[in-house]
């Protein structure tokens, strides 16, 4: 088969479990939990690949990958189905010289699938989490990793201080060049803190990868062992900065938060934009929502197939859904398919998929602003019971 040279390709590590998601990611990877209303997380990535003009991606999948194999397909919601373009699911496999089985790590996944990056002899790879919300033009990072003459280029943002030590911090030079790498540092000494975006020269990066699988003390991780292992050797290394909106939305609370950050006239992160960086989806093929004359809605994502019979405020309603008479909805994210019946009264939670809430009952409740957030969760397909109440914080 005859595969054409690419200048820049994709892989995008999308098999983590998830775990700080808890009932969420139960039977579901992260990359394919719902997210805004009609999109899932993976498409934030998938589209910035499209709209950034890399037609070649690697999807490296492990954990319950069954959802997400399935919602990728063949990659035609993003344009990744023509000739000589491809969204290519890459799970583990056996190889005859045994050095395969689960992904160890990050850097031991993009080392699996050597034989994929080699089909297409790219000058360039792009790594990329399956797991943040955020628009990004690669191509410019790409281009600005080329005009440095960098061996690696990592995106970074800037955080505060107290924050910093939760993340890898990037030390540079005035011209951006990276000196030294922290991972968590208890005392940082810059607030650059690396996102997991890379970009790498391929030969390179292939160099390194395999000698990070042939040494027996590696966490076989980009942020422990191959970054660190360039600077040693001397490779350059550049910081790219990043000014825009980016939420790693790995916990219940970040979650919560980066939808209710779509909100509003003028809302902390736009999803809508422009052609330049539209976030495509797999079309549902729903109908229009029906809201009731009755209904009350206010600042509230809805989206297509749903019923609204009560009071939305400030929420995300996706597809699918159902909001019964006299039913209060506030503050809350509502996967698609969730059944909220009626007079039940739903603030600061997120339902899963296909969750009910039966008549009259309770999930969540109001919290002060200088409060910890108390958000309440329901799992794909439970059921709050009729009359009952799910307390702040808690879930099922």
């Amino acid at each position: 088969m005859y595969f054409q040279k690419k200048r820049c390709i994709a892989m995008l590590l999308a098999g983590g479990q998830g775990s700080r998601l808890k009932v969420l990611t139960e039977n579901t990877a992260k990359p394919a939990v719902p997210f805004g209303g009609k999109y899932r997380i993976i498409d934030f990535p998938l589209s910035n690949c499209v709209n950034s003009g890399i037609d070649t991606v690697g999807i490296l999948t492990q954990y319950q990958p069954l959802e997400l194999n399935e919602y990728i397909g063949n990659g035609q919601p993003w344009g990744l189905n023509k000739t000589h373009c491809c969204a290519q699911v890459l799970p583990p496999y056996e190889r005859h010289d045994k050095k395969s089985g689960w992904y160890k790590g990050t850097a031991n996944a993009i080392y699996q699938n050597l034989a994929f990056i080699e089909r297409y002899d790219p000058e360039y790879v792009v790594v990329l989490g399956g797991d943040h919300i955020y628009k990004m033009d690669y191509a410019a990072m790409v281009e600005y990793h080329e005009k440095n003459n960098a061996s690696c280029t990592i995106a970074v943002r800037n955080v505060s201080l107290e924050e910093a030590s939760r993340f890898g911090i990037m030390n540079t030079n005035p011209d951006s060049s990276v000196y030294e790498f922290e991972e968590k540092p208890k005392h940082p000494k810059s607030t650059k803190a690396s996102m997991g975006i890379y970009v790498f020269n391929w030969k390179v990066l292939r160099e390194f990868l395999i000698a990070d699988e042939e040494d027996p003390n590696s966490s076989n991780d980009f942020g422990k062992n191959i970054i660190p292992n360039l600077l040693n050797s001397g490779h350059k290394l550049m910081a790219y900065d990043f000014d825009g909106y980016w939420m790693d939305v790995g916990t219940i609370d970040s979650l919560w938060e980066s939808n209710m950050d779509l909100l509003g006239k003028e809302p902390v992160f736009n999803i809508r934009g422009g052609e330049k960086d539209k976030i495509y989806a797999r079309n549902n093929a729903l109908p229009s929502s029906f809201v009731d004359a009755d209904a009350k809605t206010v600042n509230c994502f809805i989206a297509e197939g749903s019923e609204i019979y009560g009071s939305v405020r400030h929420s995300i309603i996706s597809t699918g859904c159902y909001v019964g008479k006299g039913a209060l909805v506030e503050d809350s994210v509502i996967m698609p398919g969730a059944v909220i019946e009626a007079n039940a009264i739903v603030r600061h939670a997120i339902l899963g998929e296909n969750s009910r809430v039966g008549k009259g009952a309770v999930v969540g409740g109001a919290f002060e602003p200088k409060e910890k957030k108390k958000i309440s969760v329901t799992s794909k397909g439970s059921e709050v019971a009729a009359s009952t109440v799910l307390l702040p914080g808690e879930m099922i």
